[in-house]
């Protein structure tokens, strides 16, 4: 919990000082780190409460919480990889086309959908783990397809960079260069997207046997996969800095700034 409230606000606030970071690729982990935030400060502080002192009104907290903090995880993890894709796919209108204040509208909205969205689960649950399916798998399936549509763009340019060495007979550095930067920005948003289905897989197979089979929402097998989920908050500032080094930096210095004093 502290790790997650901590990491996620330096990320943050990092990048509001650091203004070489403040464009479309970057708002997108920030909008991530935000969701992060209020796991780290209200669902897992929650969460803690409801397994020492069980209250019916704390568990509806709880579960509001986390889904919609699971839910905005997850379509933001969507996002950066059809952003990913964009960048790739339309690389000479990117720029027009996806821009920061674009972004922040784009997230905006999802939060508001995702929070207002979470009324259906007091008018009728059935209906709302319906519509909470559908949305997982329409998130999983849009983040494979442009992940495999990014590996095939990247294989194709790689081909095409040989065929111009071998005609011009020499390595084309410009070429080269670019598809190193793709293919390490590419790699860079998976690594986030394996660790968040690694740490939200355990869930679904514990809701279905809980909650169809014996009705048991809060057993001790559904508590300890409910706390690999909230681990998925305090891994992500981690892997920022792991595999993103201006953001690295950034940070360093505004942990810096605010311990030091």
């Amino acid at each position: 919990m502290l790790l997650s409230i901590a990491g996620n606000l330096l990320v943050i606030f990092s990048v509001f000082r650091t203004p070489s970071l403040r464009s479309p690729s970057t708002t997108l982990p920030c909008g991530l780190a935000a969701s992060d935030v209020i796991v780290g400060l209200i669902a897992q502080p929650l969460f803690i409460i409801q397994e020492l002192i069980p209250n019916d009104t704390q568990f509806h907290m709880v579960f509001f919480f986390s889904c919609n903090g699971c839910g905005v995880s997850l379509l933001t993890m969507t996002l950066i990889s059809l952003d990913r894709y964009a960048a790739l796919h339309y690389h000479m209108r990117y720029a027009t086309m996806v821009t920061s204040k674009r972004v922040i509208c784009t997230l905006a909205t999802m939060w508001f959908v995702i929070y207002v969205a979470f009324g259906i689960y007091f008018w009728k649950r059935e209906v709302y783990f319906l519509v909470a399916a559908c949305f997982i798998i329409s998130c999983l399936f849009l983040s494979t397809f442009s992940y495999v549509r990014i590996y095939q763009i990247v294989k194709r340019h790689q081909r095409q960079i040989q065929v111009q060495n071998q005609v011009f007979q020499g390595p084309n550095i410009g070429s080269n260069l670019n598809i190193i930067r793709l293919k390490r920005s590419t790699i860079n948003t998976f690594i986030f997207y394996v660790f968040l289905i690694l740490c939200y897989s355990p869930i679904f197979p514990l809701i279905i046997v809980d909650v169809l089979l014996r009705n048991q929402v809060w057993s001790g097998s559904l508590m300890y996969a409910t706390t690999v989920i909230f681990m998925n908050s305090a891994i992500n500032p981690i892997l920022y800095c792991c595999v993103l080094k201006d953001l690295r930096r950034a940070v360093l210095r505004a942990a810096r700034k605010v311990f030091c004093k």
